[in-house]
């Protein structure tokens, strides 16, 4: 790296960086190679089409951008159900422009009354995958419904029934079955052909999944939408569908009873704020360790000049490696859910500490995992979960990321809801210090316990430029995430690039452990080379993320849904 970037430049990097109002009009005027749906008066980007659809017909009909979010998210329920969900939970991060204040809620499923710390451990201390994540006691009491119903309730302007009035229709119609729902039914066909309700729901009577051109109606989630629509959130906290879920647990094994649902409470938690390069980040708090992380990453690279580096070569990529190792090691000792376990947020995202991590950094060579420790801080979502950001007119921005864990959670319906359940208790560390599904770490900070939120890291994020919503950005992607949504940021930020080519560029990720650099398909040979001369492990891996973003031009909007998943879409009006 000295060959071409020498010590001296970084300690001029804001000579080589753009002035903040500079950086304001390239992102303004970046050329593009991919082009994004511009729009005068306001955007929706999700992960299907349809959804896409109903936010801007809510927009439309003079909703804002909470009520567009709470109706795209009842209708990815049942258009996405791989992801999109009333049995999960999630993080929406709102920005109010009436008020002109930013808030974090926090709609993340809980451990149910009767859950502890070894539950998922066999008779020989060893974790049982299988109960941890495919059975009934894998399910962590819901959060999706009240989340959604408290967002609309604080800051939408429509009703619960005329929001959910499309989703409703598109349950009891029943859809047109595309490609990508036919093949990731096929997928999953046989964990979900497991639960005779899933089966029900999902499959066609031969067992095998719905073929592109077949209707698929879920008669039974369109009543629970109806009971939802008429009675709010009380028909799935305390009514007939918690009565039902609570009747299917009882008879499974499950650990979720009334009291459990009843308990349940959605909360309005404050952001966690980071600055880069004159821009305020506004992102998710525990028990998201998305928010914390991706500002502690910025802090570090802050300190670099990538954007004279460039784009995705050797150079930017190794700091970038780099930092996300010395974050992911963080993560996997001090975060938790904070109200069961102090979490030092202010120290992981202070920019003294960033200093310390950054000057750690061999500009040469890679660091082995093995040689990096959790730092003192100054005293597991799947693929298939989904995000999708939305913006309008008046000011007000929702990013929303949320998930049923694995692509159709544990694979198990709710008798006679039509809803299926989460598969979220593994995002808990089952046993300290043994990896999840997504090889991701944890300590006693995410032990399970009764009333707990698992860790997560999710991260909806809004930018600021001027005091004003710039860019809302996420991903799915399970331990991905936090650095998919950096690397939005970066490309913009820092590469100037147009909204549409910072989603389709491709991406890196380093989590600590497994010690391996993963890329996508179109980093260049050239540039691995260089990377393993350096002595990263690099693995060419499937695509990263699906980065459904919205961004503010000047007098209207720019939308990319991302590439890498068919039946994304960006549109406004």
């Amino acid at each position: 790296m000295r060959s071409t970037c020498p010590p001296v430049l970084l300690l001029v990097t804001c000579l080589l960086t753009l002035t903040a109002d500079a950086q304001d009009a390239a992102i303004h005027a970046a050329p593009q190679t991919a082009h994004p749906v511009v729009a005068a008066n306001g955007m929706v980007s999700t992960q299907q089409h349809t959804a896409t659809e109903i936010g801007v017909a809510i927009l439309q009909a003079g909703g804002n951008a909470v009520d567009a979010a709470v109706a795209v998210a009842f209708a990815l329920a049942v258009t996405l159900p791989r992801a999109g969900n009333l049995g999960g939970g999630g993080f929406m991060l709102i920005h109010h422009a009436g008020g002109g204040t930013t808030h974090a809620l926090d709609y993340r499923e809980t451990a149910p009354a009767a859950a502890h710390r070894d539950m998922f451990l066999d008779a020989g201390g060893a974790v049982d995958t299988r109960r941890a994540r495919f059975s009934h006691a894998s399910a962590g009491v819901p959060g999706t419904v009240a989340g959604l119903a408290l967002a609309l309730r604080r800051f939408g302007t429509m009703t619960l029934a005329q929001v959910i009035g499309p989703a409703l229709e598109l349950a009891r119609e029943g859809i047109i079955v595309e490609q990508d729902l036919s093949d990731s039914l096929q997928a999953t066909a046989s964990r979900l052909a497991r639960n005779p309700a899933a089966a029900g729901t999902f499959l066609r009577p031969d067992g095998g999944a719905p073929r592109p051109g077949d209707r698929l109606v879920q008669s039974e989630l369109a009543h629970s939408l109806e009971r939802i629509a008429t009675e709010g959130p009380d028909a799935f906290y305390t009514g007939e569908i918690a009565r039902r879920i609570a009747a299917d647990m009882s008879a499974n094994g499950g650990l979720i009873t009334l009291e459990d649902l009843a308990s349940y409470e959605a909360k309005l938690r404050a952001p966690v704020f980071g600055t880069y390069r004159g821009h305020v980040i506004a992102s998710m708090p525990p028990p998201s360790s998305g928010g914390v992380h991706l500002i502690q990453i910025l802090n570090i690279l802050e300190g670099f000049p990538l954007g004279f580096l460039g784009h995705n070569g050797a150079d930017t990529i190794h700091l970038m490696a780099e930092s996300m190792k010395l974050a992911y090691a963080d993560r996997s000792k001090h975060l938790g859910d904070a109200d069961f376990t102090p979490v030092p947020v202010q120290g992981l995202t202070s920019k003294r500490y960033a200093d310390t991590l950054r000057a750690a950094i061999d500009l040469d060579r890679a660091r082995p995992a093995t040689d990096i420790a959790p730092g003192a801080a100054l005293a597991y979502e799947s693929e298939d979960t989904t995000h999708f950001s939305i913006m309008d007119a008046a000011g007000n921005v929702v990013a929303n990321t949320y998930t049923i864990n694995f692509s159709y959670g544990s694979g198990i319906v709710a008798a006679g809801t039509g809803i299926l359940l989460n598969n979220e208790m593994d995002d808990f560390s089952a046993k300290p210090g043994v990896p999840n599904a997504y090889g991701l770490r944890g300590g006693e900070a995410n032990a399970i316990e009764a009333g707990k939120r698992p860790l997560s890291s999710m991260t909806p994020t809004i930018v600021f430029r001027n005091a004003k919503p710039l860019l809302a950005t996420g991903s799915p992607g399970g331990s991905r995430i936090i650095t998919t949504t950096a690397q939005v940021i970066i490309n913009v930020i820092d590469h100037g690039m147009g909204l549409a080519d910072a989603v389709a560029a491709a991406r890196i990720h380093h989590q600590w452990l497994p010690d391996e650099l993963r890329v996508e398909r179109g980093i260049s040979p050239d540039t691995i080379a260089l990377l393993r001369q350096r002595g990263h492990q690099v693995v060419l891996g499937d695509a990263m993320g699906s980065a459904n973003s919205a961004l503010r031009l000047h007098g209207g909007f720019a939308g990319a849904a991302d590439p890498r998943y068919p039946g994304a879409q960006a549109a406004g009006y």
